[in-house]
């Protein structure tokens, strides 16, 4: 491998996509990929301990999302950063402003052969803090916080909340499914996966209640039940009964029962 190869980390929960990304930059080559992480938390070591040159996170992954481990890394430990979002424009948009990559999926080669040059000129740099600086401001403008307020919870150990997506991104089998979000009827929870109901179908994503909830805006979106997600722009009426449940019929006919230890969400109807 040459001295000028690029050390990579790959970061995804999906198998196939890190196996599709590691072909994709090993054809363009120049590269050297060092390791593959299934999740933020092992990612996290691996840079520590392996200091790539660049690492390719997937935005949305269970527990430690791509942003949440950049705000996990102390400063001087983060590598260039390339995003692989499944996103909507406003965060693509976002990230170029501030000058950190993206690659969007399902991947393109000529996409993915820029972002190799946008590095090699990031590094070749000699203001690298002014790079990371960079980064971490384009962290803040996703997650809608201030540098310092970042730097603060860094330092606490506290992460920030993500901007809520338009779409949400459905993995199965390799391939992804952007569902957005204002067509959700409800979700609900069938043992480890979550189905979304959205315009007639089925979608199943393998993800936590609570995972799933903070990708929402509880503005639109809220818990009816422990097992239940409702978009309160889909609900027409609410049936109230003598136990203290309420049943919500929504736009389509569908009727979902609110638990009593949820009946407090019932002003969000009103």
């Amino acid at each position: 491998m040459s001295s000028d190869s690029l050390k990579v980390i790959i970061v995804d929960d999906e198998p196939l996509a890190r196996r599709g990304l590691r072909l994709r930059l090993e054809n363009l080559g120049g590269v050297e990929v060092v390791a593959e992480c299934g999740n933020g938390r092992e990612a996290k070591e691996q840079i520590l301990s392996l200091k790539p040159d660049v690492a390719f996170l997937d935005i949305q992954m269970p527990g430690v999302t791509g942003l949440e481990l950049v705000q996990l890394l102390p400063e001087e430990e983060i590598p260039q950063i390339v995003f692989v979002t499944a996103y909507d424009q406003y965060a693509v948009e976002a990230f170029e402003v501030n000058a950190v990559d993206y690659v969007l999926k399902p991947i393109e080669e000529d996409r993915l052969s820029r972002a190799l040059e946008r590095v090699r000129e990031k590094l070749g740099s000699e203001n690298i803090a002014a790079q990371r600086e960079q980064l971490l401001e384009a962290v803040a403008d996703l997650t809608q916080e201030s540098p310092a307020a970042l730097e603060e919870k860094l330092a606490a150990g506290e992460l920030g909340n993500s901007r809520f997506p338009e779409k949400i991104a459905i993995k199965d089998s390799g391939k992804i499914t952007l569902v957005p979000a204002r067509e959700i009827d409800w979700i609900d929870a069938a043992g480890d996966y979550m189905c979304v109901h959205a315009n007639g179908e089925t979608h199943v994503m393998r993800i936590t209640m609570k995972e799933l909830e903070q990708q929402l805006d509880p503005k639109v979106f809220q818990r009816i039940h422990r097992s239940t997600i409702v978009n309160l722009k889909r609900v027409r009426e609410i049936c109230a009964h003598i136990n203290g449940e309420y049943h919500l019929v929504l736009n389509n006919g569908e009727r979902l029962k609110m638990s009593r230890s949820y009946k407090n969400k019932v002003q969000h109807f009103i």
